[in-house]
């Protein structure tokens, strides 16, 4: 069991703010941590790294991390992270990566073989793609079998079919080594995915608790259709108007009225509702 209870003062989006939060997180658990830029999520995993520092306490199992009168060094908490920039050396291959942490041939070995990169093992960062720098970054956190392992964001630099298939890779890393995963991400598709619990934090408070279809889920049976989007244009068409709107990887048309036109700006959020809606899946 990950036991916190901390409390530390920072600069977040709208000002000064604290992060106050007070939880348990279960042993092998999948956490994701959602919410706005600036809500606290970055900074809990450095905490928890102890990278930053933080009134409080932190425990894991029996091992104490952090109290009034200690705070355990980062190497001696066992923990893997990956950043979003990969972290890696470029004057060192693949493997030489891996073996830098940790020198068990067999298990880096076991790692690039798992994540289709053993035929790459011999080759430097800066000549592979942003999947494969991520996948290495990924197998490197892992090679001191962490008993927790933090991800920032490790997938929002990458196109959407490279996603997929790093998803399944964590996911598939998770279960076999048995790790307490926390990991920040925006994308609501990513988290049901990989997370059997989501907090979202705002101000550095959790505000929902709970399994990814209760924290996102919008519409259930025949309920009215809502999609988040963002306002990229307005077109005049006649006497009518048509809204451009970006939602994922999509782009869709909104008819609108005058009233309706003129009260939109551009580059707003925006919220795409039906009235009514009979769903089919092709």
């Amino acid at each position: 069991m990950l036991c916190i209870n901390i409390k530390k003062s920072l600069q977040g989006s709208s000002g000064e703010m604290n992060l106050e939060l007070n939880l348990e997180i279960k042993e092998h658990e999948f956490l994701a941590l959602s919410g706005a830029s600036g809500s606290g999520k970055t900074s809990l995993l450095r905490i928890l790294a102890g990278l930053e520092e933080a009134e409080g306490s932190i425990s894991f199992n029996e091992s104490t991390w952090l109290n009034k009168n200690r705070s355990l060094a980062p190497q001696k908490r066992g923990i893997g992270f990956v950043f979003q920039d990969y972290a890696l050396f470029d004057n060192m291959s693949v493997q030489e990566n891996l073996l830098y942490v940790n020198k068990d041939k067999e298990l880096a070995s076991h790692l690039l073989e798992l994540t289709q990169l053993q035929e790459l093992k011999n080759r430097r960062p800066k000549t592979l793609s942003g999947g494969q720098k991520q996948r290495v970054s990924l197998c490197r956190a892992l090679m001191n079998r962490p008993k927790l392992l933090l991800m920032d964001e490790p997938l929002s630099a990458l196109d959407p079919q490279m996603r997929t298939k790093l998803q399944s890779d964590i996911l598939k890393l998770h279960k076999e080594f048995g790790t307490t995963t926390i990991m920040v991400s925006h994308e609501p598709s990513e988290i049901y995915k990989l997370a059997s619990r989501v907090l979202v934090l705002e101000q550095g408070r959790i505000i929902q608790d709970g399994s990814a279809k209760d924290v996102f889920l919008r519409t259930k049976g025949s309920q009215k259709f809502s999609l988040r989007g963002e306002l990229l244009d307005i077109i005049k068409a006649d006497v009518i108007y048509i809204a451009i709107v970006s939602i994922g990887q999509q782009i869709v048309e909104v008819v609108l009225d005058e009233h309706e036109a003129k009260s939109l700006e551009i580059g707003q959020s925006v919220q795409v509702n039906t009235k009514a809606f009979a769903p089919s899946l092709s």
